[in-house]
């Protein structure tokens, strides 16, 4: 039924002249849903409140409650049309009354970890597209149908959800910004491994991938207490986004799997000074696909020890000083940092090697992300202690990449089971940093064991092939000329 309602939200925000692409179906459709969890999550805390015989106190006033406005229902539980706005009444509502009250929580919120702080957040940046309020109407109507409360619910809203964002990442100039394919997301996590008690973060947190796999993997890697519970809900999870539709994609993805109060925040991770972070500000695992490509200003540059305008290699100096020590990362980057021969490749891959153990480099094959070609590769390290021995892991799928044929768990099952042991194979191989080129640093991806197939003949044999082929050419021609 749930997956019926979202194709119902999609075929009627289609017809509506705001909105005109997938970004926008899940921009709109988000919002609406986030005011029906959060209906639907406060009637489980009041329910609850009162089995406690304790008081409940709504986040929200009664006017601009779901219930109030967006479906109204008389004592039997039918809805009563004469109260349920509809039409120009209610856009004029939403758009005049609904965003204005719900984005002033920004400001009244007493921290920025509150519930209310992020609904202010949220309503503060996105506004109503739908032009049309018979087409907000209908959608609110489909949105009603959607149920918040069983675990069985959520597990499902969270998948139809998850389609939504590929959708969006098919949609986008580049895949990668709103969606990582989530069987590699899924292998980096199996690799570090985030322990229950752990902190974990992502500073481009986008559509918050890494973070709910994150969450799925630890709630399941053990039979958890109600402590170990709480302390994934509230203090396991942390991130940034700087973009707006984003940020709002990725709260609304936290929450359908389970993270009721997302530790998120809207800000460009790149502004904060990298020697202002400190030890009260480290965590011990950082899951990250960082936006590469960009051109960062001046000032934003100024943050950081190695001046570079690559958006990416700005985020890597970021990680590495946000670790713990013993902390373990795992980023996607594009595969030319290896190589590259200006200052700031070069003394970023000198700061790695000696403040990290970068213990394993998985080289992706073009195509890995929806919608790009781009070649990139994963790090895996460790802060603390200098880099040794690097292990390399080629995934060769022995196929094409694209949207019809992407990324699949079997494609990363030998990854995943030779990265633990760091044995060698046709795909993989080891070798000693003391060898790597001292002044270029450079950790180029080269699997020793594919042999390149060379020509061993002479210049004179060569010639005296193409002579030969040249004649039997000519009499394949001359005999189609007889035919003729």
């Amino acid at each position: 039924m749930f997956e019926q309602t979202f194709k119902n939200i999609d075929d009627i925000l289609w017809k509506d002249s705001g909105c005109s692409t997938e970004l926008d179906y899940a921009e709109q459709s988000s919002w609406i849903l986030f005011l029906k969890w959060l209906d639907d999550y406060e009637k489980d805390k009041e329910t609850r409140a009162k089995l406690e015989n304790k008081k409940f106190k709504p986040t929200l006033d009664k006017e601009f409650q779901w219930s109030t406005w967006a479906i109204v229902k008389d004592k039997a539980g039918k809805v009563d049309f004469n109260k349920t706005l509809t039409g120009p009444d209610l856009k004029k509502f939403v758009d005049d009354k609904l965003f204005p009250y719900l984005s002033s929580f920004r400001n009244k919120a007493e921290s920025f970890d509150t519930l209310e702080y992020k609904i202010g957040e949220i309503f503060s940046e996105l506004k109503n597209k739908l032009q049309d309020g018979y087409t907000l109407r209908d959608v609110v109507n489909e949105v009603d149908n959607l149920q918040f409360q069983s675990n069985e619910q959520k597990h499902e809203l969270s998948a139809l959800y998850e389609e939504k964002i590929k959708n969006m990442g098919n949609a986008g100039r580049n895949g990668g910004e709103y969606y990582t394919p989530r069987p590699l997301i899924k292998s980096i996590i199996k690799v570090i491994n985030p322990k229950v008690g752990e902190t974990v973060y992502d500073g481009a947190v986008g559509s918050a991938g890494f973070l709910v796999e994150a969450y799925d993997h630890m709630s399941q890697s053990k039979s958890l207490t109600t402590s170990e519970l709480r302390t994934l809900q509230t203090k396991s999870f942390y991130g940034a986004e700087k973009k707006t539709l984003a940020y709002i994609i990725g709260i609304m993805n936290m929450i359908l799997h389970g993270i009721e109060s997302p530790n998120i925040i809207h800000q460009n991770t790149l502004e904060t000074n990298i020697q202002e972070i400190q030890n009260k500000d480290r965590v011990d695992v950082i899951l990250a696909n960082p936006p590469f490509g960009g051109k960062e200003k001046a000032n934003i540059q100024e943050n950081f020890p190695i001046k570079t305008g690559e958006t990416a290699y700005l985020f890597l100096q970021h990680f590495i000083k946000k670790l713990k020590a013993s902390g373990r990362c795992g980023v996607i980057i594009k595969n030319t940092f290896l190589s590259n021969t200006d200052n700031a490749s070069i003394s970023l891959r000198k700061q790695l090697l000696e403040e990290c153990n970068l213990f394993a480099i998985l080289d992706l094959p073009g195509g890995a992300f929806l919608g790009t070609g781009v070649k990139t590769v994963v790090l895996f390290f460790e802060k603390g202690k200098p880099s040794k021995k690097l292990w390399y892991y080629q995934l060769n799928v022995g196929r094409s990449m694209g949207k019809s044929n992407s990324l699949n768990e079997n494609d990363l099952e030998d990854f995943i089971l030779l990265a633990k042991s760091q044995k060698l194979s046709e795909n993989s191989w080891s070798i000693d940093v003391g060898k790597i080129n001292k002044e270029t640093l450079d950790l180029s991806v080269l699997n020793p064991n594919i042999i390149e197939n060379i020509d061993e003949r002479t210049s004179s044999e060569i010639i005296s092939e193409i002579e030969k082929l040249d004649k039997e050419s000519n009499k394949i021609i001359n005999k189609i000329k007889e035919l003729m």
